[in-house]
């Protein structure tokens, strides 16, 4: 794990991502909780797991931790699903084609990583 120096405060990045991460699933089994013992629908849960799941993003962002692109497109996607139950706009076979494209880009980028010189290759952990 690696420790980073601020002024007299030592942060240990392993432990701060693990807290964010914890906190990250507690919001979301108490926004499930109460969407379901609320009954609010569709449209408002799926809107409070998107901003749960991208609010998570930024508090790593904040704290200089590691931005995951993967939980970033599924925070997207569920505020636009969201927005558009609460909205009751159809989408047709766009749930579909975010299914394929999410699929195509998990083959392409996954297992690849950028190294010192700036070139990606295959990752040979």
């Amino acid at each position: 794990m690696e420790d980073r120096d601020h002024g007299e405060m030592v942060v240990n990045r392993g432990a701060l991502n693990r807290k964010i991460e914890a906190a990250g699933w507690g919001l979301f089994f108490i926004w499930i909780g109460i969407a379901l013992f609320a009954h609010i629908g569709w449209g408002a849960g799926l809107l409070g797991v998107g901003i749960i799941t991208l609010g998570a993003q930024a508090a790593r962002k904040y704290f200089d931790l590691k931005l995951e692109g993967f939980w970033v497109a599924v925070g997207f996607l569920f505020v636009v699903g969201g927005v558009c139950k609460l909205f009751n706009v159809h989408l047709g076979l766009l749930p579909f084609l975010c299914i394929v494209a999410a699929l195509l880009v998990s083959m392409l980028v996954g297992g690849r990583e950028i190294d010192r010189a700036g070139s990606i290759g295959p990752c040979l952990k």
